[in-house]
């Protein structure tokens, strides 16, 4: 009786979880049909910190040279979008299948978690299209010359998937990146590591770290130092949160 009972307790947790994601993928190919009918309108926008910084050379323009291109570019518009806004969907059907099993302190514990993922990503990729996307286009046309310096002119003309590929690639960088505190303050809070431990390898951290955003970002500088310094900023603050959590825990601990 009791093996039956188990028996369908796990066939009900897998029906409810099949459910969940059938939701969630259904969500995320109507996203992607809506996206792609605003596909254009969507890379206008991705397109927005390139055409800033030629806005003062007419002639500038973005080229594909076969003839799916900028299909195919279009169709990456919408899965990138899909993701992006399918994400918290996806979370929040995770959360409703995993909350019912959860003590209560157990959901106040995990909450802010769900909820900090999606804000710290699209602060990576504010980052991205307000500040580091910029610099860089910045940086990569200071090396175009004119016929004064070379006997034939060298000019960007930037083709429509690298450029997207270019964006895409930084945002998902950046926003993956700023889960740092996340990660951290998840094995604080499991007891893997502590604030001290943190601090001991400190030195080593900013090593991982740079290492790091060159091996995501494209090989510049700005890029690279664009990443980097935010992670290190992320780190100190995920040493304070896991402090500020050991500190809680204590209390707690005291006064049971």
């Amino acid at each position: 009786m009791s093996e039956e009972t188990d028996n369908n307790f796990l066939s009900s947790n897998l029906n409810e979880l099949r459910s969940r994601l059938i939701k969630s993928l259904l969500f995320i190919l109507f996203v992607f049909i809506v996206s792609y009918t605003f596909a254009e309108s969507i890379y206008n926008f991705l397109l927005e910190p390139y055409a800033s910084a030629v806005k003062n050379e007419p002639n500038r323009r973005l080229i594909f040279t076969a003839l799916h291109e900028t299909f195919i570019t279009y169709l990456k518009v919408a899965f990138f979008s899909a993701l992006f806004v399918g994400s918290p969907f996806f979370l929040n059907q995770l959360w409703k299948f995993i909350a019912p099993g959860l003590y209560e302190h157990e959901k106040k514990a995990l909450l802010p978690y769900l909820i900090s993922t999606p804000i710290l990503f699209l602060l990576g990729g504010m980052l991205v299209y307000y500040l580091v996307m910029p610099l860089a286009i910045k940086f990569f046309l200071s090396f175009e010359t004119t016929t004064a310096n070379t006997s034939l002119p060298i000019q960007l003309e930037a083709k429509v998937n690298e450029y997207l590929s270019l964006i895409m690639r930084l945002i998902f960088a950046f926003g993956i990146s700023f889960q740092l505190p996340v990660l951290l303050n998840l094995l604080g809070k499991i007891g893997v590591v502590n604030s001290t431990y943190l601090k001991q390898i400190r030195r080593y951290v900013i090593v991982i770290l740079f290492t790091l955003a060159a091996i995501l970002t494209p090989p510049d500088p700005i890029t690279q130092i664009g990443l980097a310094i935010p992670l290190l900023l992320l780190y100190e603050l995920s040493i304070i949160t896991v402090k500020m959590t050991e500190k809680k825990t204590d209390d707690e601990d005291l006064d049971a």
